[in-house]
């Protein structure tokens, strides 16, 4: 496994837990408002972080932490991320995975392993509006709504989620979000906030994109509730 980046302790990044997170290069997406351009873009430019140097951090933080999140990038198009997960859970850990969902089948395995507590899976936007929030002409959702629905059905604690982007999203995307995912045990929208390793100042093509106010997502969320058993904002002052 090619671990690019470690942080230590995280309060946020796997909710009721005590965790660490690490970082995994490449994606299959070239999402604008991506904050992680240099991972995602250039991940072979990036510093290396040996894969028993995590171990032996995880090894002396046992009775520490509680879980580890994986994340990206896109976790799901490593090779090896199923060994990675298993020697996690080897040493005691609960693990989240952070996902595009565009690779349901090592969903499937991973879960009917036991090698998974929890999943994000990071919704773009509507289906007929994926492209264009993701940076892909034409991109197909197939895989996103098999991952999707997969979640829905299966036995295991999920999130869907949205980085929320004016320019990007609006409330009729919301409400077809809603739609498409009535049901689903969580949802939460993140906010969007300009930075200099988007993914957007790599393109040729410059969009405006901007964030959202409290205010605004507020109203989001009233729009989402009735379609969710939970919903929420998050990276909100």
């Amino acid at each position: 496994m090619t671990i690019h980046g470690l942080n230590k302790l995280t309060l946020l990044d796997y909710p009721g837990f005590m965790g660490c997170t690490v970082f995994t290069g490449h994606c299959n997406m070239r999402c604008p408002f991506c904050h992680n351009a240099p991972l995602v873009l250039f991940p072979e430019t990036q510093t290396e972080l040996p894969a028993e140097e995590f171990f032996d951090f995880l090894r002396k933080r046992r009775g520490l932490l509680e879980g580890v999140c994986v994340t990206g990038g896109e976790p799901t198009l490593a090779p090896d991320l199923l060994s990675f997960l298993e020697k996690i859970k080897s040493l005691g850990y609960r693990i989240k995975l952070d996902t595009n969902g565009t690779n349901p089948s090592l969903l499937r395995e991973a879960v009917a392993e036991g090698l998974l507590d929890y999943i994000a899976m990071d919704i773009k936007s509507s289906l007929p509006h994926y492209a264009a929030a993701v940076g892909i002409p034409d991109f197909c959702t197939d895989t996103v709504q098999e991952s999707a629905s997969f979640l829905m059905d299966a036995d295991i604690p999920y999130e869907f989620r949205t980085t929320t982007v004016r320019g990007l999203h609006d409330a009729g995307i919301f409400s077809a979000i809603g739609g498409w995912l009535h049901g689903a045990r969580a949802y939460y929208l993140q906010a969007f906030y300009p930075g200099e390793d988007l993914i957007l100042n790599f393109q040729e093509t410059k969009k405006e994109l901007s964030t959202f106010t409290k205010g605004e997502l507020n109203a989001f969320l009233a729009l989402l509730a009735p379609y969710f058993n939970t919903v929420g904002l998050r990276g909100i002052d």
